[in-house]
C-alpha cells in the first residue's frame, strides 16, 4: 500500500502529469465553446458528448490519484483546492442525464476553472487575493455609504428630471455604478441632465472625484500591497531572509540576556 501511494504522489507530482491535465482542461473549454454554436453542436453532439464524458473520467481518476498520492484523507481535504475540484467534478457526475440541461453546461464550463488549482503561478495569484478580502472590509464600508449618500442626493435632485437614471434609489445607485466606471458616464448619464439643470455638473464632477479617483484606486492600492506581501511571504527576497536572521538573533540574544540576569 506504501508502494502504491509513494507511486501516485510521484505521479501527480510529475510536470508531464500537471501539463497534461492542463492541455486536458483547455480541450474540455473548446468542447463547451463549440456548444455555443447549434451548427457544430447539432452536427457533431455525440462526440461532443463521448469526448465530454471521457474527460470527465479522466478528471475523476486524476482527483483519486492525487488523492491516494497523499498520506491520508485528511492531509487531502486540507487543501480547499482539492475540495473545489471534488466539488467541480463530482457535480458533473451528479448532473450526468440531468434534465436541467442549462446548469450542467454551466457546471461543465466552471472546469475551467481547475486550471487556477492546478497551475501553480494562478494558484498563489488566487490566494492572495482572498487574503485580501479581509483588509478590504472598511474600504467596502466606505464605499457602500459614500454610493448611498450620493444615491438619495442624486434621487432627490434629479427625480423629475431623469426618471431613468435616478427615478428611485436602486435606479440611482445603478446609475451611479456606471459613473463610477467611466463609461459613458458624460454623453450618456450627465449631459443629459445637464441640458435641464446646469449646475447638476457639480454633483458628477464630485463624485467622479471622490468615487473613481481616491476610494477605487485605494481599493487597487489595498490589493496590489497584499498581493505584494503575499508574494513575498512564499517567496521572500534575499533582504527579507537576512531581516528575518537578524530578528532571530536577536531574540535568541535576549534570551541570553534573560537567562543571565
Amino acid at each position: 500500500m506504501n508502494h502504491i501511494r509513494k507511486t501516485c504522489a510521484r505521479i501527480s507530482e510529475h510536470s508531464i502529469f500537471t501539463n497534461t491535465i492542463i492541455v486536458l482542461i483547455m480541450i474540455n473549454a473548446i468542447l463547451v465553446g463549440f456548444e455555443t454554436y447549434s451548427s457544430i453542436a447539432s452536427k457533431y453532439y455525440d462526440w461532443i458528448y463521448f469526448a465530454d464524458r471521457l474527460l470527465l473520467w479522466v478528471f475523476t481518476i486524476e482527483i483519486i490519484i492525487r488523492l491516494i498520492g497523499r498520506k491520508s484523507i485528511k492531509d487531502f481535504v486540507r487543501d480547499p483546492w482539492n475540495i473545489f475540484d471534488i466539488v467541480i467534478v463530482g457535480l458533473g457526475h451528479v448532473l450526468v442525464g440531468s434534465h436541467y440541461v442549462t446548469v450542467l453546461r454551466i457546471i461543465r464550463v466552471l472546469r475551467v476553472l481547475r486550471a487556477i488549482s492546478i497551475i501553480p503561478s494562478l494558484r498563489k495569484m488566487v490566494n492572495a487575493l482572498i487574503l485580501t478580502i479581509p483588509s478590504m472590509g472598511t474600504i467596502v464600508l466606505l464605499l457602500s455609504l459614500f454610493f448611498y449618500i450620493y444615491g438619495v442626493i442624486g434621487t432627490m435632485l434629479f427625480n423629475d428630471i431623469a426618471p431613468e437614471y435616478f427615478g428611485t434609489l436602486h435606479d440611482s445607485l445603478l446609475s451611479l455604478f456606471q459613473v463610477i466606471t467611466l463609461e459613458s458616464w458624460a454623453s450618456g448619464v450627465m449631459r443629459p441632465i445637464l441640458a435641464l439643470d446646469p449646475t447638476a455638473w457639480w454633483y458628477f464632477v464630485s463624485f467622479i472625484m471622490i468615487g473613481a479617483f481616491v476610494i477605487v484606486n485605494l481599493f487597487v492600492g489595498v490589493i496590489v500591497n497584499n498581493v505584494e506581501e503575499a508574494s513575498r511571504e512564499e517567496s521572500p527576497s534575499p533582504t527579507d531572509i537576512k531581516l528575518a536572521e537578524l530578528q532571530q538573533e536577536l531574540a535568541e540574544i535576549k534570551e541570553l540576556l534573560k537567562k543571565k540576569s
